[in-house]
């Protein structure tokens, strides 16, 4: 009930997109503005693998911290791959504070024992670990208000191992599934935790002068797919596929914006946003420039408010090596087709994604010359990125890793 609420008070986004059709790159990609395999994090990062965001990589919270803001990150990381300080954490990527887990809340959401606190242990906490985060959050954003801030929250609801607390189990009586009631029970301790930080921010008269942007990493889990995943029941409804691969359903994901004064409450925007927008749009709002010594995929979505398409110098574009919708590796749109492609780029399908959200209908046959065009478009970032990729430091995915599926 609470993110329906934030979605009638702000802007929903109905062709919002994560960069990545997995966590850890989709993160990536998010924070630096950057698709990730540029920064040659391809897959979810397992652990002990040596995979990491690299301390050169300019992130959100670098920059806003650089322009007066405090921030703070609260919820899952799942950008480095060890937890002993050898690797990059929250604080080296511009975070004040931090409480963090390197993947998954464990054992469950219930009273998990792996949160790091600023480099030491917090762990075992008692409750779900989405209040937890919020917990923390509230605690942060009370320590000085009169100071620009940055927070970025990432829950670990819904994701596996999913586990609902009894009060929210109740709220699912008729369901007899116990699996599926956990699930539904976590999307609901999750919403209820998003009710008690937008509560906090009212009470304080934070709600006018505050952005907040919630959105999704990834589509719904493949349920049971490498048997990791056992009380995920998301659907992707109309779209195609799901988390995992590179149709549609495996990074269109919600995205609601409340923004007083801006986005105008019960606006539906169709205009095409990925993560990767969020570091240029918050620079422009914080009236600062993002480094131009590196190439930004994204753009800043503020065009949105005013109706207007977003000009983008990069096409919106997709590639996950080991995607289970094959042969489709990769995707690029532009406007309102998007062509799909094999690892090789010489196999192509284009679908119109306004008029064919299912992408049933394969139109490349019909257009060529646009098929020519956009896989052209598509060859040039394709050779760049992983050129880039190449150079990152970081090793490839370990073998294995990606069965996981995480």
């Amino acid at each position: 009930q609470n993110l329906d609420k934030l979605a009638a008070e702000g802007m929903k986004l109905t062709h919002c997109y994560s960069s990545f059709p997995v966590c850890s790159p989709s993160r990536a990609g998010f924070l630096t503005g950057r698709n990730a395999n540029r920064l040659g994090i391809r897959d979810w990062i397992p652990p002990q693998t040596g995979i990491y965001l690299r301390p050169g990589e300019i992130t959100i919270a670098k920059l806003l911290k650089g322009a007066g803001y405090r921030t703070c990150h609260a919820g899952k990381w799942h950008l480095n791959s060890k937890t002993d300080g050898s690797e990059a954490t929250p604080g080296d990527h511009g975070f004040d504070h931090w409480l963090y887990t390197q993947n998954n809340a464990a054992p469950s959401h219930l009273n998990p024992t792996n949160f790091i606190r600023n480099g030491q242990r917090a762990g075992p906490l008692n409750g779900p670990a989405s209040h937890l985060v919020v917990d923390e959050a509230i605690r942060w954003l009370g320590e000085k208000s009169d100071q620009p801030f940055f927070l970025n929250l990432w829950f670990h609801e819904s994701h596996e191992p999913v586990a609902a607390a009894d009060e929210y189990l109740k709220l699912y009586p008729g369901e007899e599934n116990l699996d599926r009631r956990h699930y539904f029970g976590d999307v609901s301790q999750m919403d209820a935790a998003v009710g008690r930080l937008l509560k906090y921010l009212d009470d304080r008269q934070l709600r006018e002068n505050t952005f907040i942007f919630f959105t999704s990493d990834n589509g719904p889990e493949t349920l049971n797919r490498y048997k990791t995943a056992n009380r995920s029941y998301g659907s992707p409804g109309p779209l195609r596929g799901m988390k995992l691969h590179v149709t549609e359903a495996g990074y269109r994901v919600p995205g609601i914006i409340r923004w007083p004064g801006h986005a105008k409450p019960g606006v539906i925007s169709t205009e095409p946003v990925n993560n990767t927008d969020l570091l240029p749009t918050l620079c422009a709002i914080a009236g600062i420039q993002p480094l131009d010594d590196r190439v930004l995929d994204g753009a800043s979505f503020l065009p949105i408010f005013d109706g207007k398409p977003i000009p983008r110098k990069t096409p919106l574009y997709w590639q996950y090596d080991f995607a289970i919708s094959q042969p489709w590796t990769v995707a690029l749109r532009q406007g309102p087709w998007k062509l799909l492609a094999n690892a090789a780029l010489d196999q192509f399908a284009l679908y119109h994604v306004v008029d064919d959200i299912g992408e049933i209908m394969d139109l490349a046959g019909a257009f060529p010359d646009r098929v020519r065009q956009m896989s052209t478009a598509m060859k040039r970032l394709h050779a760049e990125i992983n050129a880039e990729g190449a150079k990152s430091g970081n090793p490839p995915p370990r073998p294995g890793a990606k069965q996981a599926g995480k």
